[in-house]
């Protein structure tokens, strides 16, 4: 039958980028999208993402292309915001990042009512987190702006919800790196919030009444309700720079108010000092959870820690209350001193010394490598003993070079670990309280904050900054 143009299929006009054959070339194109059906959400498309699987497809790489093609499944909108101070009742008061260039200044929002399961809390100290460093910058290419950091808060309980059982006005309490997740997944059932699931896809390919779909190169989209996202429902939320489930942005603990769910509120022992304690709700779960989890948490072992920093300094302190054998792996040896007479631990290899690699060889029982520098693994690999594991908790910007014949010879393990859920923070917490383990800190005032941040991009800190929220934020108020 005689094609109709594009332009002509439907009743609403439309314009993008198209692929026209095999080349692969996009140009300017005029297309149509149907009119909004009783189950349809029509929206402007303001970024959309260019995926491999672009490219494959304007190149008919699969075999299966209609052209034209116009490309795109990974689209992102938003409805009109209503101002950040006016999105809840609640008025709060913090700094925030307005753009990629990080810097932080005063910042006016709102945080939402106390709901039944909730918990307002009264920010006294915020860690500062090399995660916070990459997403006031949008080194990962998904910050929200503006964007408060913080997901290591402490402070003290202002008010509680109807139906909040364990936590009372006046407790000592945190929040870490979320609040919230599905609570349904099989993650969350096995209090493991922190690995709660959530994925998406879809087009190039022919719509029901027979016309093509075409992808978000454009200037508008329409689909049906079923395949429209709420950015992000139903996966696990972070403290900051998410969406909560009632589809405002979260803020995080730069900031001098805080509320959540009593799910993800921690309780701080009498004897835990806030401010020594408050990294500990991300540096230390991130390390404390892999040597749980992978057998390492044992008297008699012996642990390598790669990486003398933020975290490798508190897995050194909780491999020792663990009874094990501690190996720090720098490449610095300018820090042997400070591992072995400050942090206790038993033994420092320079990992650029090949004798002394070598003579650690088949020693390890498990490897905690904390280094987010590009690095070779090989080398800690040849540590392990036979069924060893290398647990990477830092996150390198570059793919590391994996060698398969050391895993293959030894059965050795190579895996990855990220913070850990709320039953494992709060059991972590009590761990550090009963075995005096803290953060080594330098407590900074809110003004400072830039500062600091230019330090920590420079690794000038021993080892966390923490900001003194509760008596230095309400000076820098406008």
């Amino acid at each position: 039958m005689a094609k109709v143009p594009p332009e002509e299929e439907h009743p609403m006009k439309a314009f993008g980028w198209a692929a026209r054959d095999q080349s692969g070339h996009l140009s300017p194109f005029n297309f149509s999208r149907r009119k909004t059906g009783d189950e349809d959400v029509r929206f402007k498309v303001l970024y959309c993402g260019i995926c491999h699987s672009d490219l494959h497809s304007i190149k008919n790489d699969w075999g299966f292309s209609f052209y034209p093609l116009v490309p795109g499944s990974l689209l992102f909108t938003q409805m009109a915001k209503v101002p950040p101070e006016e999105e809840h009742p609640v008025k709060a008061f913090g700094w925030a990042a307005r753009d990629q260039s990080g810097h932080l200044s005063p910042f006016n929002f709102s945080r939402r009512e106390t709901g039944d399961e909730d918990v307002r809390f009264k920010v006294l100290y915020c860690g500062i987190c090399h995660s916070d460093l990459h997403s006031i910058k949008n080194d990962w290419g998904f910050s929200f702006y503006p964007l408060v950091p913080g997901h290591e808060i402490v402070g003290e309980v202002t008010e509680i919800g109807s139906k909040v059982n364990e936590v009372k006005v006046g407790d000592k309490v945190g929040v870490g790196c979320m609040v919230g997740a599905c609570h349904s997944c099989e993650s969350c059932k096995n209090d493991l919030e922190n690995y709660c699931p959530k994925m998406i896809l879809t087009y190039n390919s022919i719509y029901h009444d027979g016309t093509f779909n075409y992808g978000g190169y454009s200037d508008t989209m329409v689909a049906n309700e079923r395949y429209i996202v709420h950015f992000p429902e139903s996966k696990m939320i972070l403290t900051y720079n998410s969406i909560y489930h009632d589809g405002t942005f979260n803020y995080g603990g730069y900031s001098d108010t805080m509320v959540a769910n009593e799910r993800y509120i921690v309780h701080f022992p009498e004897n835990m000092p806030l401010d020594a304690g408050a990294p500990l709700l991300c540096a230390g779960i991130t390390v404390y959870s892999p040597l749980k989890h992978f057998g390492l948490a044992q008297p008699g072992k012996h642990i390598g820690v790669v990486g003398l920093g933020g975290l490798g300094h508190v897995a050194v302190k909780f491999a020792k209350a663990f009874g094990a054998k501690v190996t720090v792996i720098s490449t610095s040896p300018s820090k042997k001193d400070e591992a072995l007479e400050h942090l206790g631990a038993d033994s420092f290899l320079v990992s650029r010394d090949p004798d002394q690699i070598q003579a650690a060889m088949n020693t390890m029982d498990g490897i905690i490598d904390t280094v987010s520098a590009v690095h070779p693994i090989f080398p800690l690999l040849g540590l392990l003993k036979s069924h060893g594991t290398l647990v990477m908790v830092g996150v390198p910007d570059k793919p590391l070079e994996l060698p398969v014949f050391p895993l293959i010879s030894g059965r050795k393990m190579v895996a990855g670990s990220g913070i850990g859920g709320m039953k494992e923070t709060q059991e972590m917490i009590n761990f550090a309280a009963k075995h005096g383990i803290t953060a080594d800190i330098e407590v900074v005032s809110m003004d400072y904050v830039n500062t600091a941040m230019e330090r920590l991009a420079k690794n000038d800190v021993r080892y966390r900054f923490v900001i003194d929220i509760g008596n230095t934020l309400a000076a820098t108020k406008p």
